[in-house]
């Protein structure tokens, strides 16, 4: 982990610190300064082998949430940023924040959300270069808006010709997914193969209803 100055630091230099497999966080909110990241061991969620219960696909294919793409990008991130039970404090700091609002001016980060009756209740954001994306945080105001979130974004990212989903660490949630945990030269080896990958986040239309999103997935599992 080291530490780097907002101050000088530009997109340019973030999108090349994911490209190098290293990502930003910093200490809280208001913290000035950020670090950069670079895990012995990452968090990624295949593909291939994402996982869904019975219970939440029956919730996906009731379509109980409206699925937008990149329509309120900052209010999501106000949400991920948003202290919680638990959580009191966050990475991601206002510094941070600005930066991913300049990626996303740039068609270089994307947000899917998870609306209801109106209103926004959950979603997830993340940077994509390539064919790889880059999961950076997601919130729920109601249950499971983030994870219907997830499970659509599954289906656009293997819709759009992905190779990678990186989770960057690992959780008891995002394993009931399939997320798995694999050493550094590893993840730098999928990184570059997925780096060259010719894919499409708008591959899959918007929007695209529950029953969709999981014929896309039906390689995965159901239990």
């Amino acid at each position: 982990m080291s530490p780097a100055g907002p101050r000088g630091f530009t997109i340019d230099d973030l999108v090349d610190c994911y490209r190098r497999g290293v990502f930003p966080m910093a200490d809280g909110r208001a913290d000035r300064r950020l670090f950069l990241v670079d895990p012995p061991h990452r968090g990624i969620l295949p593909l291939d082998r994402f996982h869904i219960s019975r219970r939440l696909a029956r919730t996906v294919r009731g379509d109980r949430f409206e699925i937008r793409v990149d329509t309120a990008f900052d209010a999501v991130v106000e949400g991920c940023a948003a202290p919680r039970p638990g959580h009191p404090e966050t990475w991601i700091s206002h510094p941070i924040q600005a930066l991913y609002g300049r990626l996303f001016a740039r068609g270089l980060v994307h947000s899917v959300e998870t609306w209801r009756e109106g209103r926004l209740v959950g979603g997830l954001y993340g940077v994509a270069l390539g064919g790889a994306f880059f999961g950076e945080s997601m919130y729920s105001l109601e249950r499971d808006a983030s994870k219907v979130a997830l499970t659509h974004l599954v289906a656009r990212l293997i819709r759009g010709g992905y190779g990678l989903l990186d989770t960057q660490f690992t959780t008891e949630h995002l394993e009931t997914f399939g997320a798995m945990e694999i050493s550094r030269a590893d993840y730098r080896d999928r990184l570059a193969h997925a780096l060259k990958m010719d894919a499409d986040f708008h591959r899959l239309p918007s929007p695209a209803g529950g029953a969709v999103a999981l014929a896309i997935i039906s390689g995965g599992a159901v239990a």
